[in-house]
């Protein structure tokens, strides 16, 4: 077995739960354990605690916790689409040969299932996580801070890292895109896409987008948000709700490629000109818009070498090197023939 190296602190105890709430260690192995007699206040106490500092289990006992795990925990908001299963595809071309595995979980973009989800994997001991975004909950944040193992926040590079940040700023890109319609000639804009409350990247996109529009004296015209995951069919119907509203839109940024490729279908049945009458661009580079007979103007995200880059650092961490607190791996702007 291996040796556990790469931790970044100690992990906390009984004892520092015992010594925040003011009680015993037997008494907080009672209430986590739900075995033998505790007051409720008391229980509420070490509850409180519990949350306060970050604590979670070891529900592997022994000499097996202290030998070290070759599990590599991965949180993730989606399978839905071809985003995530591209860093994961990344993650295993480069921890595999070391014999590490990855444990997925899926968030479904509920900041309350990551919390969860955090706590369940951390009880046990792998030796990483990875997390998806750098926006948590108070308390899941707590737990990441004080987890004692590598800690890597991929696909963004727009916050402070807990530990390890590697992806791209989604408020660069965002912006660049509006400078790139704006340089093009277009004036009018609208925005399709969904569930901002719940894919924070999508908003941070969404806002530079229309600050930068704004501030370069033009029209943001109006939106349509659907609730749920994205979709093509979603992105189709989306499209019809905004002309119907604002006619006169010239360009329409979607918030990824999936929801833009149905504004296209839906412009093909319309008999809508592409990019003549109307344009549209995504986000993330897909190859299915890029197989469009009119390629899809979009940013291209390194998805796979974000999770290969993940890995990488794990490996180095527990190999005892340096790994940079951020790494802003970027993006490219492909012009495509949609705009």
């Amino acid at each position: 077995m291996r040796a556990r190296r790469g931790f970044r602190q100690s992990t906390l105890t009984l004892a520092d739960v015992a010594k925040e709430a003011g009680v015993s260690e037997i008494t907080v192995s009672r209430v986590i354990r739900a075995r033998g007699s505790v007051a409720e206040e008391t229980r509420r106490r070490v509850q409180t605690a519990i949350s306060k500092i970050g604590y979670v289990p070891n529900r592997i006992a022994g000499s097996l916790a202290s030998a070290g795990s070759d599990l590599i925990g991965v949180i993730i908001p989606s399978l839905g689409n071809i985003v995530f299963p591209d860093v994961l595809r990344g993650l295993h071309d480069a921890i595999s040969e070391r014999g590490f595995r990855a444990v997925v979980s899926v968030t479904d973009y509920r900041l309350e299932s990551e919390r969860e989800l955090v706590r369940s994997l951390l009880s046990w001991r792998p030796a990483a996580l990875i997390v998806t975004g750098c926006e948590h909950e108070p308390d899941t944040r707590q737990m990441l801070v004080n987890a004692g193992l590598t800690i890597v926040e991929v696909m963004d590079a727009d916050g402070e890292a807990i530990d390890i940040a590697i992806g791209m700023s989604h408020a660069r890109a965002g912006r660049e895109t509006a400078a790139f319609l704006l340089a093009r000639g277009y004036r009018r804009f609208g925005y399709i896409g969904h569930d901002l409350a719940r894919d924070l990247r999508a908003c941070k996109r969404r806002e530079t987008f229309t600050s930068t529009v704004r501030e370069a004296g033009a029209s943001f015209a109006g939106e349509v948000v659907t609730p749920g995951r994205s979709s093509v069919p979603s992105g189709r119907s989306a499209l019809a709700e905004l002309l119907t509203a604002h006619g006169d839109i010239d360009a329409v940024y979607f918030s990824n490629d999936d929801m833009a490729i149905g504004g296209v279908f839906h412009c093909m049945a319309e008999g809508i000109a592409i990019p003549d009458k109307l344009a549209i661009v995504g986000f993330n580079g897909l190859a299915m818009g890029q197989a469009l007979p009119q390629p899809l103007t979009t940013i291209l995200t390194p998805r796979f070498d974000i999770g290969f880059r993940a890995g990488l650092a794990v490996i180095a961490r527990f190999d005892g090197l340096e790994v940079p607190r951020l790494t802003d791996v970027g993006f490219t702007l492909l012009p495509g023939a949609t705009a």
